[in-house]
């Protein structure tokens, strides 16, 4: 457990030089994940408000969310660390070399988890702080321990968790959960899938030797894939709720046309032409997706009361 290699296991392609101890505990953050999650918080924070919000609710919120998504992301690499050295795009991870042990992690994300906690409650409001706990349980527990190793809806039911930052955001702010806020949740509810499916697509050999039942290794990729298609046409759906409901308007809807299409092209294309190369390409276009659509919620809302 305490053993430091300084290359990484086999199969990990690349991360073979030691890195400094500070880099080891920033990787275990996964800050490109939670970079999506604060951003997505932040639009959650800025939409429940009809102007610029409240700084001082809006920047220790923003902190705290990012602290204790930060504790999920290390918990999560402490409990998979044996299955990350079995996955190719994972076995560089800190835990799974074992350049940090499991009590160097755990006390890691105890402390992020415990201070982001303090930071949402004394700072913001006691709602924020346990809505962003539950949702620290339900990803760092729930789907990594109890849902990810047993049933291939993992990532369908586990998807509630990643879809809780707009929620988060919102009740920073208000102090409770509107049904604004529960329109984005339901975007990103369902734009999960199809995003986590197009790469478990292409790594579908990675999760079969780890031994996880993702929904490539267990139904194929033909089911898998119309079920990427499906999820799409779905979720196009979803992302017109903010325009029926009047929280935006037509620059919005505008922009959620084009990038659902989008989608919903690159989906086609995966369901009847299947490459390796195409899949990855889908995995980061719903990326662009989300990003891009939310920025248009931001901007429409910012923008339309100006030109009406």
């Amino acid at each position: 457990m305490n053993s430091r290699p300084t290359t990484a296991p086999a199969g990990s392609g690349t991360h073979t030089t030691r890195r400094s101890r500070w880099s080891q505990y920033l990787v275990l953050t996964k800050p490109r994940v939670v970079q999506l999650i604060v951003f997505c918080a932040a639009i959650g924070m800025l939409l429940a408000e009809p102007g610029l919000p409240d700084l001082r609710i809006a920047v220790p919120a923003v902190l705290g969310i990012w602290l204790v998504a930060s504790a999920a992301a290390a918990f999560n690499c402490l409990v998979e660390q044996h299955v990350d050295r079995q996955m190719q795009r994972t076995a560089w991870r800190p835990t799974a070399r074992g350049e940090l042990s499991n009590t160097q992690a755990l006390v890691f994300s105890l402390l992020l988890g415990g201070a982001g906690s303090a930071l949402l409650y004394a700072w913001v409001n006691p709602l924020t702080m346990w809505l962003t706990f539950g949702t620290f349980v339900g990803y760092a527990v729930v789907y990594t321990v109890v849902l990810k190793p047993l049933t291939p809806q993992n990532i369908v039911i586990g998807g509630a968790s990643g879809a809780m930052p707009p929620v988060l955001g919102w009740a920073a702010m208000r102090g409770e959960v509107g049904p604004e806020s529960m329109m984005l949740f339901l975007i990103i509810f369902l734009w999960t899938p199809p995003h986590f499916w197009a790469l478990a697509l292409y790594r579908a050999e990675d999760y079969r030797r780890a031994g996880l039942p993702m929904l490539p290794v267990t139904h194929g990729s033909e089911f898998t894939r119309l079920h990427v298609l499906l999820y799409t046409l779905v979720l196009f759906a979803a992302t017109l709720l903010p325009f029926i409901y009047r929280m935006s308007g037509w620059l919005y809807l505008a922009a959620a046309v084009v990038l659902g299409a989008m989608f919903i092209g690159y989906a086609w294309r995966l369901w009847r032409a299947y490459s390796d190369a195409l899949a990855r390409r889908t995995f980061r276009f719903s990326i662009v997706h989300l990003s891009l659509l939310f920025a248009a919620l931001l901007l429409d809302h910012y923008l339309m009361p100006l030109l009406s």
